[in-house]
């Protein structure tokens, strides 16, 4: 478990794009998004062949053995969402938050307390959408009321639930897009 949590804490110290999405304009913070990618997956590759200091540190703790892209597919999620979603930042960022940290605690609470496998996912738990629902709607609130809020997570959740893999490009996007909508037609 020590590993996974490195991992999820690594996943939500993502919470700074949030937090710069106050100083500067979206269409900037996407170009320093890709350029965080392109920056991460180049040291990646040369971690193959050198050790690169404090990075080969870091891929060693945070890496799983069947997934080294999911540094690639977070960043892209997060990218995508900023990019269609730029015309209303908040929403971006509740999307952005419900990623980072509902995703985080669906992992750790379903890998630590989770006895209820779902039934269309036997590597998921009932445990673990529901802390992904619950961290998810917390932190959605710090960006939203209460009811765009609520949705959003629980459209993460569903999406989060059946992805198989690589939910990290889903997540976001759906919840940004249910947010729009409950936000434009209930709102």
């Amino acid at each position: 478990m020590g590993k996974e949590l490195w991992r999820q804490l690594i996943h939500a110290s993502g919470v700074f794009i949030v937090v710069l999405s106050y100083f500067m304009a979206p269409q900037i913070l996407i170009l320093l998004c890709v350029a965080i990618l392109a920056f991460v997956e180049i040291v990646f590759r040369l971690d193959h062949y050198y050790h690169v200091p404090f990075f080969s540190t870091i891929f060693r703790i945070a890496k799983r053995k069947h997934d080294e892209k999911g540094f690639i597919y977070f960043f892209i999620g997060i990218i995508l969402t900023l990019y269609f979603f730029q015309f209303n930042i908040t929403i971006a960022n509740a999307a952005i938050l419900i990623l980072l940290f509902g995703d985080s605690a669906s992992t750790l609470i379903g890998k630590r307390f989770g006895k209820t496998k779902l039934p269309f996912q036997s590597h998921k738990t009932l445990e673990g959408s529901l802390a992904f629902l619950l961290v998810g709607f917390l932190v959605s609130l710090t960006q939203l009321p209460i009811i765009p809020a609520f949705v959003g997570a629980f459209a993460g959740m569903v999406t989060e639930a059946y992805s198989p893999v690589d939910d990290n490009v889903p997540i976001p996007l759906v919840s940004a897009l249910v947010i729009s909508l409950v936000v434009y037609f209930i709102f």
